[in-house]
């Protein structure tokens, strides 16, 4: 397949991933972006290999997650047993809305998130099957040097939540000012970690990221043996392919749900919504206006790379239209 800008960063004036996105996906490997397989559901052989690799690892969520590795300079499926540094995502089979533009949507995303803000994400890209098909990868965080598995808990098991005592929708009954009482809890360094989480909160809401549950939040262990937030992960605008709310959690923001008396009078969240949302969870005055500036202001570079993404063109018209929608909203402090 043919590129034009490089299919991680989506910097122009690349055919493959710029020396960027080689170091922080690939260790700086020289690695091809077209994958050596066919898309599944167009080679039985190479389809039988994804379900192999499926079957052996824990599957959450639409889309199917396989474990990959790099070796020569390829991206292939791990074998059994063997320990996987990458994720792959490909299209999903489902009858979402636009489904074939989830691996671009997932990549522009998180690359908007890192460049524009600031957000420490995984590292991520999209790389191509033999057959022209996109597929979103990602480095395995939680694998460090030499393969070694580092701790990583989810907020589901931080907050004791699962199907057996929380129900069927059990990543979803919660507030986002109760995440942050776990990480008031569980993370000494708290008070640097809380303002990562609440930028992360302002983007989901900003870009229309309406599967921000609890399991799409985590720690990880430190070299002290301490717990940090994870590398955000899983951002993408959902508002492309389902008719979602503003937030994944029930109660949205606030501990109190819809009846908090920081919503607008139709139960919408705005700027007043977060100025009291990082006001609950203990940020300074000074900081959360000087992040919701940040927020509210407009970057060119947010124009600039969607329009270098590999979204089609009316996509990228409505992924942009719907962020300005989101800023206009996130501006009103009334």
């Amino acid at each position: 397949m043919k590129l034009t800008h490089c299919p991680s960063t989506l910097v122009t004036g690349h055919d493959t991933y710029s020396p960027v996105a080689l170091k922080n996906l690939f260790a700086d490997k020289k690695v091809s972006h077209t994958l050596p397989y066919d898309f599944p559901e167009k080679n039985e052989e190479d389809n039988e290999k994804f379900i192999e690799n499926i079957e052996h690892i824990s599957i959450s969520g639409v889309q199917d997650k396989e474990v990959c590795v790099v070796e020569k300079g390829k991206i292939r499926l791990s074998q059994k047993g063997e320990q996987g540094t990458h994720i792959l995502k490909p299209i999903p089979l489902s009858r979402l809305q636009r489904a074939k533009e989830i691996p671009a949507n997932e990549n522009l995303t998180m690359q908007i998130a890192s460049q524009v803000y600031g957000i420490e994400t995984a590292a991520n890209g999209l790389c191509f099957f033999q057959t022209g098909e996109p597929a979103y990868i990602t480095k395995r965080f939680d694998v460090g040097a030499g393969g070694v598995k580092l701790r990583t808990e989810d907020f589901a098991s931080l907050a004791g939540l699962m199907s057996e005592n929380g129900g069927s929708n059990y990543k979803y009954a919660y507030s986002y000012e109760e995440l942050a009482e776990l990480i008031q809890r569980y993370i000494p360094a708290w008070r640097i970690e809380i303002e990562k989480f609440f930028k992360i909160v302002l983007f989901n809401f900003l870009f229309s990221n309406g599967d921000a549950h609890l399991k799409n939040f985590s720690v990880i262990e430190t070299s002290r043996g301490d717990f940090r937030l994870a590398p955000a992960y899983d951002l993408l605008n959902t508002h492309l392919h389902v008719n979602d709310s503003d937030f994944a959690l029930s109660r949205g923001l606030f501990r109190e749900g819809d009846k908090s008396e920081f919503l607008k009078f139709d139960g919408k969240a705005n700027g007043r919504s977060f100025a009291a949302f990082g006001k609950r969870i203990e940020i300074s005055k000074k900081r959360v206006a000087e992040i919701l500036t940040q927020f509210t202001t407009q970057h060119p570079l947010t124009e600039q790379l969607i329009e270098s993404s590999f979204l089609l063109p009316d996509v990228k018209k409505t992924y942009l239209a719907e962020y300005r929608r989101r800023r206009n909203r996130l501006a009103d402090m009334k």
